[in-house]
């Protein structure tokens, strides 16, 4: 099987996405014949590689006609792929990661959406993509459901909790050996719930809980002048397509008051040692989501990454989240936005050091056992090779 790989999100950029591409092409290659067209952010910017992808992926195809497949790697690369459907003969697969079906502007979704119906299959990273996709129209016989895997030799790394902790006490005068610790990590978008969590969770919880938030964040919140000119639809819409951290002036404005300072803290981006470090800890990982119009959590990578750690994984029973976490076996589902239910779960854990101990080690194995890279490339391939054989006998 000879695989053509089509990817604007691709390291050196970070990001799950990025990630899940990377390691799906290297998983792929190590038995198959790959090519690949990827954004190499050192070496062009994300015009330049739209504006050249075409030319790019004809040569390859002229120079290499016994290609069985082509994946493109969530639903913008489809829409710049589409003119595939009509040059090629050769099956074309896409892999949904959720916003980019669910993306809540009226001409995507009645005007593009239905042009990817026409690709030869769609693999999706949970059941719930999966069912935005057919219920948005997608022949159900094309769906297929490839959970994404995790880097599960972020089990064995080691780590120096001491230096965490020296530092948190020089640069923040926080004594984390004094402190029950709460972490979320990731991008402040409405969706992930840090703001509801400060507001509705924290403040019912002991004065000796520390909730951290890690992730890239800004102090300067002017207000742009287009901004103020928008519609507030457009402008959700713009924030939802690029990704914007639509909840960074919220939780900014919460942490201006007196009765947040030394229960919440955001310590912006950390780098991947310092990250680890941390979570490892932490008493508890929260991913408490909320849902958000036209916006959706694809999976939850970071929550695998966090019991790889053995730190216990409380997060929302929503969307692509429970693709990754799994109920009492891997983390705990709650329910979304219902503050009672987390305040009370998290007061059972801290309060039972040994339970909490357990069900960390407990929900690495879990973990380790059904998620991996390796996993998920086999998986592919074997989507990829129903999808090639099933357009051959169409072809006949």
């Amino acid at each position: 099987m000879k695989i053509l790989f089509i990817s604007h999100k691709y390291p050196p950029s970070i990001g799950g996405m990025e990630k899940q591409c990377y390691e799906l092409i290297r998983g792929v290659e190590k038995t198959h014949a790959i090519y690949k067209v990827v954004y190499d952010a050192e070496r062009e910017n994300r015009v330049q590689f739209f504006f050249r992808l075409k030319k790019r992926v004809k040569k390859i195809l002229r120079e290499q006609p016994d290609i069985d497949i082509i994946h493109l790697n969530d639903g913008l690369m489809a829409y710049f792929g589409l003119w595939l459907q009509t040059y090629t003969s050769i099956p074309v697969v896409v892999t949904y990661h959720g916003l980019d079906v669910v993306f809540p502007n009226a001409i995507y979704q009645r005007k593009i959406i239905p042009k990817y119906h026409h690709y030869a299959g769609g693999i999706c990273v949970s059941a719930a993509t999966a069912r935005a996709c057919t219920e948005r129209g997608f022949p159900a016989d094309k769906i297929h459901v490839v959970p994404n895997g995790v880097d599960t030799e972020i089990a064995d790394l080691q780590v120096n909790v001491n230096e965490i902790v020296d530092e948190f006490q020089r640069k923040y005068d926080i004594n984390l050996a004094e402190k029950r610790t709460i972490i979320s990590l990731g991008r402040p978008v409405k969706r992930k719930g840090f703001s509801w969590f400060i507001e509705q969770v924290v403040p019912r919880l002991n004065e000796d809980v520390l909730y951290i938030i890690v992730g890239p964040s800004k102090q300067d919140f002017r207000v742009p002048l287009w901004r103020k000119i928008l519609p507030k639809k457009w402008l959700d819409e713009i924030d939802l397509f690029l990704g914007a951290s639509s909840d960074e002036e919220r939780i900014f404005e919460l942490l201006q008051k007196n009765e947040y300072k030394n229960r919440v803290l955001q310590t912006g981006a950390l780098p991947y040692e310092k990250m680890m470090a941390l979570l490892t800890l932490a008493d508890i990982f929260v991913m408490p989501n909320i849902k958000v119009k036209g916006d959706a959590e694809g999976f939850g990578l970071v929550a695998l990454e966090a019991t790889l750690r053995k730190t216990p994984v409380l997060a929302s029973g929503i969307e692509g989240i429970t693709e990754a976490i799994k109920n009492e076996q891997n983390g705990y589902l709650l329910s979304s936005e219902n503050a009672e239910v987390w305040v009370e779960k998290i007061h059972e854990l801290l309060q039972n050091p040994e339970l909490l101990a357990n069900k960390g080690e407990g929900f690495q194995r879990f973990t380790l056992a059904n998620y991996s890279w390796e996993k998920m490339a086999k998986d592919y391939l074997k989507v990829f090779g129903e999808i090639i054989e099933r357009n051959k006998t169409s072809h006949e």
